[in-house]
């Protein structure tokens, strides 16, 4: 399983720190928006904010959660 897969599973299982450790790890724009949505899904909005933006993409738009992991994991796909 690909390192951001694995970042999804956990968040799906709610081990949140487990999907932090692993997310942390990688500098890529799509880590940097899954860090993002992890901090959505915490409830940390202004990290989450500032993570949105080292990968280049819009807060305000974002979407609800589950449209934003769609988009993710599609883009995962590419």
């Amino acid at each position: 399983m690909e390192p951001l897969q694995q970042v999804l599973h956990h968040m799906r299982e709610k081990r949140w720190n487990q999907a932090h450790d692993l997310v942390q790890r990688d500098d890529s724009l799509l880590g940097a928006w899954l860090h993002g949505i992890l901090h959505i899904q915490e409830g940390d909005l202004e990290d989450a904010k500032y993570w949105y933006g080292k990968a280049g993409r819009h807060f305000r738009s974002r979407g609800t959660l589950d449209e934003v992991l769609q988009r993710l994991e599609a883009a995962l796909k590419t």
